[in-house]
């Protein structure tokens, strides 16, 4: 069960805010769900990805002209701060007035939410939700994404893929890449994953699409979804 006034870090993929247009459905449900934990004790940091609204800018400006890796970064980035503005807006009452980019930065408020975007080129949604675990002292990061589990391996590649509900940081690092690049598919970025692992933070990736699932991982309840810890 969680503690009262506990901060949880919470990486809400971009697939989750605009699958294909902007989901009016998740999002009043996820704004529902987040109100009730805010009103059991629970504050958050939510960070947003730049999931579809990225990769169609970054292609569209790339079929004009090829664009270097900074660069392609960068639309992504201002992706990410355009879901996050979406979502602080939707809880305007309840969270500090700014979209953070800076992660390392002290935020004083006396308000239960506060959410943030990408910082600068180089790194992922997953490593600025890890500096902001870091920065304010939370030692829990749930990644809300697409997927229901980790797997021992690439489940769209090999059949014989088996989930895996419960792993230890050194064991995670073994099955996903070593370096981090915009287009990496992996659960949790690598660099993510080794600071996190310093951090001792205990991360949740689960399906955002069933939000019943991130409710019982807040209540310390049984979740379908994979804990990294």
């Amino acid at each position: 069960m969680s503690s009262t006034n506990e901060r949880v870090v919470v990486s809400v993929g971009g697939s989750l805010i605009v699958p294909d247009r902007i989901d009016i459905r998740f999002l009043a449900r996820f704004k529902e769900l987040i109100l009730e934990k805010v009103r059991r004790g629970l504050t958050f940091s939510i960070i947003a990805g730049g999931g579809k609204t990225a990769r169609r800018y970054q292609e569209a400006a790339n079929a004009i002209t090829p664009l270097s890796a900074q660069d392609t970064d960068w639309i992504g980035i201002h992706a990410t701060r355009l879901n996050a503005q979406l979502l602080r807006n939707i809880f305007a009452e309840y969270a500090y007035p700014e979209v953070i980019t800076n992660k390392e930065i002290d935020v004083e408020t006396d308000k239960p939410l506060l959410f943030a975007a990408g910082g600068k080129p180089g790194s992922s949604t997953d490593y600025g939700a890890v500096l902001l675990a870091k920065n304010q002292g939370a030692m829990r990061l749930v990644n809300l994404s697409n997927i229901d589990y980790v797997y021992d391996k690439d489940p769209k590649r090999y059949p014989d893929a088996k989930k895996v509900e419960k792993i230890s940081w050194t064991e995670f690092r073994k099955i996903i890449p070593d370096h981090w690049d915009p287009g990496l598919s992996s659960p949790f970025d690598p660099v993510a994953a080794k600071e996190a692992e310093s951090l001792g933070l205990e991360v949740a990736i689960m399906n955002g699409a069933n939000l019943n699932e991130f409710s019982h991982y807040l209540d310390g309840e049984p979740f379908v979804g994979t804990v990294i810890s």
